[in-house]
């Protein structure tokens, strides 16, 4: 977690949300190898965290900000999530999924993937394995380019950071305060254009369009937690109880 867990969500170009024709994507494909083994026999968005499963955070916080159309990958143990979480009527929301067999496409490919579901419009996408307060809400619906991009203050398991901000614009690391992606981003389907179906990462793909500035972003200082391992697991639950 962040030292500051007030926080200072900043706005960026263009209108801000009030998102119901925006769809947004929970990235839940990852096989969670550091979470093992609770992970051999539940998939990583399902672990529970304060009795709830990691997923349904998102869920939350997806249909309270507006969204109502969401789409889920998954991979391993992906009957799973949609045996919890069936059509997302539960929580006001219509989830449809994009599964990937026989193993997962890594998270460009994934997102490529589900473009047939997501359409030609820009969308949301949240890392399934990452608990956070952000207020979906603030982002904004347009800001031009190819990605917008949520921030966050380095964890101390990623010191070195991602990328910088200079003003809105997100920039490659320099002599400014380094940031890490948070895993919440809003995404042109032009981001992927040219991109083949298969196996790939997102973040080349990023730092390409961060090179060509394409990419803005805002700083974000509240409560975030990347849950990849036991240990980060019981942070997040320590905060919650408090």
């Amino acid at each position: 977690m962040h030292p500051s867990v007030a926080g200072d969500a900043r706005i960026g170009p263009g209108k801000s949300v009030s998102i119901e024709d925006m769809k947004a994507m929970i990235l839940a494909a990852g096989r969670g190898e550091r979470m093992r083994p609770l992970t051999d026999t539940v998939p990583k968005p399902l672990i529970p965290v304060a009795g709830k499963p990691l997923i349904v955070y998102h869920l939350e916080r997806l249909a309270a900000a507006g969204f109502r159309e969401i789409v889920i990958n998954h991979a391993h143990l992906g009957g799973q999530i949609e045996k919890a979480l069936g059509d997302g009527s539960r929580w006001g929301v219509s989830i449809r999924y994009s599964p990937e067999q026989p193993a997962a496409l890594g998270t460009g490919g994934g997102i490529r993937n589900a473009l047939r579901l997501i359409g030609a419009k820009r969308f949301l996408v949240v890392n399934g394995d990452v608990w956070t307060d952000f207020p979906l809400e603030t982002l904004s619906r347009d800001p031009g380019g190819d990605a917008h991009l949520v921030l966050v203050p380095n964890p101390p398991h990623h010191p070195a950071g991602d990328f910088c901000l200079a003003g809105d614009r997100v920039v490659n690391p320099d002599t400014r305060e380094r940031l890490t992606f948070s895993g919440i981003g809003v995404y042109c389907p032009d981001l992927f254009a040219g991109m083949v179906p298969g196996v790939f990462a997102l973040g080349p793909l990023l730092r390409e369009a961060v090179t060509r500035g394409k990419v803005t972003g805002q700083r974000y200082a509240g409560a975030w937690f990347d849950v990849g391992t036991p240990e980060r697991l019981a942070e997040v639950e320590a905060f919650l109880r408090r």
